[in-house]
């Protein structure tokens, strides 16, 4: 039997995505200390097509081996940047109209399926088990948090990443669809 794997921009069924170029959000990890959660990152990023990743404070980077291993190339391909300081890389977003959501299960956060983001949006992630530090998180614009059923409160913080980006590029092609435009014609 022949292999039938091809790449999802080869099949019919990609074509409504195709129009959608560059999605208009990007990803802020403030202190995430694991090198495969950064991969994991880069690799969602990639699939995406995330508009750039911005890697804070304690947070690895490029080349790492543990990084290369989950990220699979796409350390080579997504757009990133390495920044000293995260709350001037969030102000400096937030000049360029961007909205800036931390992804954190606080009281006052927004459930991720009833938020109507407002494009471009930086999304940030915080540490593995301590979240985004108090400063960046007060830098939000909104909260989101993302529903959790069962017994544990929270996913592993690249498992949230995948979440939030592809409920974001959803949300940002339904929006494409109902307004008109083409998300290039922006």
């Amino acid at each position: 039997m022949e292999n039938e794997r091809i790449p999802y921009r080869a099949t019919e069924a990609a074509s409504s995505w195709t129009a959608i170029g560059a999605l208009p959000v990007s990803v802020l990890l403030e202190n995430v200390r694991s090198l495969y959660n950064v991969g994991a990152f880069f690799r969602t990023g990639d699939a995406v097509s995330l508009e750039k990743l911005y890697l804070a404070g304690i947070t690895g980077y490029p080349p790492q081996k543990m990084i290369t291993k989950t990220a699979l190339g796409a350390e080579e391909t997504l757009p990133w940047e390495r920044i000293a300081e995260a709350r001037q890389q969030v102000l400096a977003l937030r000049a360029r109209n961007y909205q800036i959501a931390a992804i954190e299960t606080s009281v006052h956060a927004v459930d991720l399926f009833d938020w109507q983001p407002r494009f471009p949006v930086c999304v940030l992630f915080g540490h593995e088990t301590d979240g985004l530090t108090p400063e960046l998180g007060a830098l939000a614009d909104t909260h989101v948090r993302i529903p959790m059923l069962g017994r544990k409160h929270s996913l592993n913080v690249a498992t949230a990443g995948g979440v939030v980006l592809y409920e974001l590029l959803r949300k940002y092609r339904a929006l494409s669809f109902r307004s008109g435009f083409a998300p290039d014609d922006r």
